[in-house]
């Protein structure tokens, strides 16, 4: 019994980490990437703005939805715990399995991307970009063992300078005054069946880029009053992202006409190369790396805290649930690290990073599926906050998402493959791990 108190996580977050881990866990550099690849797919103004509303407001039901879930069982690990009380032990395995998986690989990457980062800003490092990228991720499992405060404090500060440097770009390109868009052309070609394709794919790219939007949820065991907390984070922390995804995408169509967005590979290097000049690619890589900083430490917190749950159900190792003095789950925190080390050391997660739309559909769906079944099976369950104009926006978030993974199954049938493959794996190791 003393032994359950003292690897129990410590309630010492509040409200503005929750914000901080939302936008720092969301806005990454697919936002300064992507408007190019949508505008190639789309070439529509209004439907490229468009879909990006449609992304946020599906994230924004889904708020909805997890903010009662998360408040009604504030538990580490976030959506693998409200499906497990729904639909059980199997259930719960597995969505917590694609869950970690989805949050496990980004620390790699994001390691990777940051040394690519720091060679553009210092051309003589070109050599040393596996080094740089492990002795980022050193540093901050150093960071993340020294406490949660420590964690919590680097999140706050990275967070409002990332959105610091956003705000300041949009600024920028409707100061500018030299380009103007151009006519928006009508296009009637909605019902063609190639537009239908690159909708779908560029929601799928769109969903990947709102992916972190509840990262709130994982630390809720950790939340000194996850019942306000939770709720307040997750709508302001969801609008705010909305506002900037869509402000982003008007201003770049500001400053540049669609076709040249449309061949761009970084539309946001393009964007300040013209307002900027030779400056411009280095500015949006400075922006770059900041981002990739804030998103790199909220990653670094999400996977423990997964694991952690897991490992408390019975799920993995019994010595996931330690947690030291600082209250990280020091060795769930370990062995993520290895994980993400040992991506940085084969370089070979993109096949695994490119399904974590496919994935975040699935668990984001089952949790939903979970708030009406508990609805109806726990009634008398503790609510300290219920969601608005339940059952319809859950149920509209449960189409949504069904409507969302049909259309990811037609654009990327491979990472489809890849996830039922998973799938039927998944069941006889999950009997072996009850077993023990």
């Amino acid at each position: 019994m003393s032994d359950s108190r003292k690897n129990q996580l410590k309630k010492s977050l509040g409200l503005s980490f929750n914000i901080a881990v939302l936008i720092g866990g969301t806005i990454g550099v697919g936002i300064l990437r992507t408007p190019g690849t949508i505008a190639g797919m789309l070439d529509n103004y209004w439907l490229i703005i468009i879909s990006w509303l449609i992304g946020g407001l599906y994230v924004l039901i889904g708020a909805n939805s997890y903010a009662e879930l998360a408040t009604m069982l504030p538990k580490a690990g976030g959506s693998y715990n409200y499906i497990k009380r729904a639909f059980g032990n199997y259930a719960g395995f597995l969505s917590g399995w694609f869950d970690y998986i989805t949050n496990a690989i980004p620390p790699a990457f994001y390691c990777i991307v940051i040394s690519e980062y720091i060679i553009i800003l210092f051309p003589n490092l070109a050599d040393f970009s596996t080094a740089i990228a492990i002795s980022l991720l050193i540093a901050f499992v150093l960071l993340h063992l020294s406490g949660v405060k420590n964690g919590s404090v680097i999140q706050q500060i990275t967070s409002l300078l990332k959105v610091i440097c956003f705000v300041a770009l949009v600024v920028a390109c409707f100061m500018y005054s030299g380009v103007q868009l151009d006519p928006i052309p009508k296009d009637n070609s909605l019902v063609q069946i190639g537009l239908i394709f690159g909708f779908f794919k560029s929601l799928q790219l769109i969903i990947g880029t709102y992916n972190g939007w509840n990262s709130v949820c994982f630390f809720a065991e950790e939340n000194e009053n996850p019942g306000k907390n939770i709720p307040k984070s997750l709508y302001s922390g969801v609008l705010l992202v909305i506002a900037i995804y869509v402000l982003i995408n008007i201003a770049f169509f500001y400053v540049l006409p669609m076709e040249t967005v449309a061949k761009s590979n970084l539309a946001a290097a393009d964007v300040a190369n013209i307002i900027f000049g030779k400056n411009g690619a280095i500015i949006v890589t400075v922006i770059s790396i900041f981002s990739l900083i804030s998103i790199l430490n909220a990653f670094m917190m999400i996977p423990p805290r997964i694991l952690y749950g897991l490992s408390r159900d019975g799920f993995f190792i019994e010595k996931g649930t330690t947690v030291n003095k600082g209250g990280t789950p020091i060795v769930a925190l370990l062995v993520s690290s290895l994980f993400s080390l040992f991506l940085i050391c084969i370089g070979s997660f993109e096949v695994l990073f490119s399904f974590a739309a496919f994935t975040s559909i699935i668990v984001w769906g089952l949790a939903y599926c979970s708030l009406i079944k508990l609805r109806k099976s726990e009634p008398d369950l503790a609510r300290p906050y219920r969601s608005f104009w339940y059952p319809w926006t859950t149920i509209f978030a449960i189409i949504a998402s069904l409507a969302l993974l049909i259309g990811f199954i037609f654009s990327d049938p491979k990472s489809f493959v890849i996830i039922v493959g998973i799938t039927l794996i998944s069941y006889p190791l999950f009997l072996v791990l009850r077993r023990k």
